[in-house]
């Protein structure tokens, strides 16, 4: 693929991440090669884990809802320490912990439309 083709699907990529609201600083987004990902270190984890979650459900793997929260307090915290500059987090530790979220998102999600359906069909 030409240079000239590549940095176009960049750019572009580049524009639907913030679209979706990221804030891609660049120290804080993994690279390939000479490209920075679209969307931050974080943002890719949640995606990443929202991945992982769908099958997840689709395998009839259960998560126990508690287990949700206590992976959004552990990305919570993350970004509170960072936020509190008491330790500033790395990308490898964003990614995980945006993973774990991910997960969360869509498990909980998942069972309260489970709940909804149960309670009304």
């Amino acid at each position: 693929m030409k240079k000239s083709t590549q940095r176009k699907i960049w750019a572009w990529s580049m524009r639907l991440g913030n679209r979706c609201g990221c804030h891609q600083r660049e120290d804080r987004s993994f690279k390939i090669g000479e490209f920075q990902f679209p969307i931050c270190s974080r943002c890719t984890g949640i995606l990443f884990g929202q991945i992982i979650s769908v099958i997840l459900i689709i395998f009839k793997i259960n998560i126990p809802i508690y287990l949700d929260f206590i992976f959004l307090l552990i990305m919570f915290l993350d970004w509170f320490i960072q936020y509190k500059k008491i330790k500033e987090s790395t990308n490898f530790r964003r990614f995980i912990t945006g993973s774990l979220a991910g997960i969360a998102q869509i498990n909980i999600i998942y069972q309260f439309i489970i709940f909804i359906i149960n309670v009304f069909v």
